[in-house]
């Protein structure tokens, strides 16, 4: 019983209902592994004496986790564990996941990951290739911390974050024009670690949340995993649609709306500064909390305007995520979010209770890193790089793509969205595709209910200029055959069409 006598129920009638705290604790305690598949949860009398509770609580809370699955009953012998935590699969997922497997390609697929062998030619990952990480660099700043912090640099960290990196941080989001307090940035183990926190901190079971569609599949599975009811809006070519917006805030009231305003996953689309100041404006009439994805706004090629929604948050409704996965090395998982003032004592204790600090030697180091003014350095070199994949992508597609095949060219990041015409599947096309050895991340993924769609997600991260245009030409004979295969059951269109 010990493992239950820690869980603290706060009983302050301003708080979250009881049986949802207990709920909450018991999915933490079951999704980290500290109890088990199989392992027996205590009766409802015994838990409710323990916690101190009535037993309506306690079912209550019960009721909650057999209904995602995460427990089942047994007549006359209890409530067991039936889920476990070494089969997770999407909530740890960051984007599309690369792996080699002999397990079935739909299957993997429909999880979140795709099938890579040695030779395929990968345009599913959003995750750069090796070639590109600054490994000499940043091994001469790990010696140096180490030579300078001694076994400093294996202790813990505050929860918040090491200080002097924080600092550092401050100054560098100031480029993107977000202005803070050093005691509103919160260190984080990468993107999805602040993603999950925040929901974690914020949503409560049956909370709605709000999404673009489609949207980043990470995102998706945090916010189902924490029992959010998940609304999707459509996005247009400059944005979300606002008419719709509105509409569901007043609808559903939601806990927050999360989004990717600068070259969205998967989409590639920018949103106008127009749509954005709008956006900020109806999130102040509303009061409605924005969680923004700053996924890639540092690959900015063509585009006129990369502000951030924070930038142009004078009302702290913004909490503001910042990865380097996708421009340093993503093994490292590090990244940052600043919060509202209000909001930040919930946030640190979501993350201290997911892994209590970040590592204090790789903060040490990205910190030494960025005071070295490397970065910048680093930065030239990825923009240039992924400038030129970036073209080539771009003359590629055009030269060998299909005229049914219908896209918008985004104005940076490592995206492309393509559509094929109506009622054919990129289901069907990627189980074709990757029997000759070309991989990608078919369209379903990235919307709610993953249902069959003609669209699909090309990225350069992980190819170079001559994969990319030996894939793209193999991509479009195949995508030909496949539509001229089936052209008596389709209608074919040669029209220029928006990418949603």
């Amino acid at each position: 019983m010990k493992i239950y006598e820690g869980i603290k129920l706060n009983k302050d009638v301003n708080t979250a209902h009881l049986y949802l705290q207990l709920y909450k604790a018991l999915k933490e305690l079951i999704i980290e592994g500290q109890l088990k598949q199989g392992d027996r949860l205590p009766p409802i009398r015994k838990m409710a004496v323990l916690l101190d509770v009535n037993n309506v609580t306690v079912v209550s809370a019960y009721r909650i986790l057999e209904k995602e699955g995460l427990v089942y009953k047994k007549i006359g012998s209890g409530t067991y564990i039936s889920y476990d935590s070494l089969q997770k699969n999407t909530t740890e997922s960051i984007g599309i996941n690369t792996i080699k497997s002999t397990t079935s390609p739909n299957f993997l697929m429909d999880q979140g990951h795709i099938h890579i062998e040695e030779n395929t030619i990968n345009f599913a990952s959003a995750t750069p290739s090796t070639d590109l990480f600054p490994v000499e660099d940043f091994k001469e700043v790990l010696n140096e911390v180490l030579e300078r912090d001694k076994g400093d640099a294996f202790g813990y960290q505050e929860g918040q974050g090491y200080y002097p990196l924080r600092k550092t941080l401050k100054e560098y989001i100031s480029y993107y024009g977000v202005y803070t307090d050093v005691n509103n940035i919160q260190i984080i183990s990468g993107a999805q670690q602040g993603i999950d926190i925040i929901a974690k901190g914020l949503v409560n079971y049956g909370d709605y949340v709000m999404i673009e569609s489609p949207s980043y599949t990470g995102a998706m599975a945090v916010f189902q995993s924490r029992g959010a009811k998940i609304i999707d809006i459509p996005l247009k070519e400059d944005g979300l649609d606002l008419e719709s917006l509105e509409k569901k805030i007043l609808t559903y009231k939601p806990k927050f709306l999360y989004l990717m305003p600068n070259f969205q996953n998967p989409t590639g689309i920018s949103y106008t500064l127009e749509k954005k100041e709008k956006i900020i404006a109806i999130a102040k009439k509303h009061n409605l909390l924005i969680v923004e994805d700053d996924y890639l706004s540092d690959l900015n090629f063509y585009g006129e305007n990369n502000a951030t929604l924070k930038s142009l948050d004078h009302n702290e409704l913004v909490i503001y995520i910042k990865s380097f996965s996708k421009i340093f090395m993503p093994g490292l998982r590090l990244g940052f979010l600043v919060a509202p003032k209000n909001l930040y004592a919930n946030l640190l204790m979501a993350k201290h209770s997911t892994d209590i600090s970040t590592s204090g030697l790789l903060q040490r180091a990205l910190q030494l890193y960025l005071e070295k003014g490397i970065w910048q350095q680093h930065i030239k070199y990825m923009e240039h790089q992924y400038r030129e994949r970036f073209e080539e992508m771009v003359e590629s597609i055009n030269n060998y793509m299909p005229k049914e095949v219908t896209y918008r060219v985004p104005k940076g990041g490592v995206n492309f969205w393509l559509k094929l015409p109506s009622g054919f599947s990129t289901k069907e096309l990627y189980d074709r595709a990757i029997k000759e050895n070309i991989a990608f991340a078919p369209g379903n993924l990235f919307f709610l209910h993953n249902s069959n769609t003609p669209y699909f997600r090309l990225s350069i991260a992980a190819v170079d200029k001559n994969q990319i245009h030996q894939g793209i030409k193999k991509l479009g004979k195949i995508i030909e055959i496949y539509i001229n295969k089936n052209s008596k059951d389709h209608n074919k269109t040669n029209e220029y069409t928006p990418i949603l």
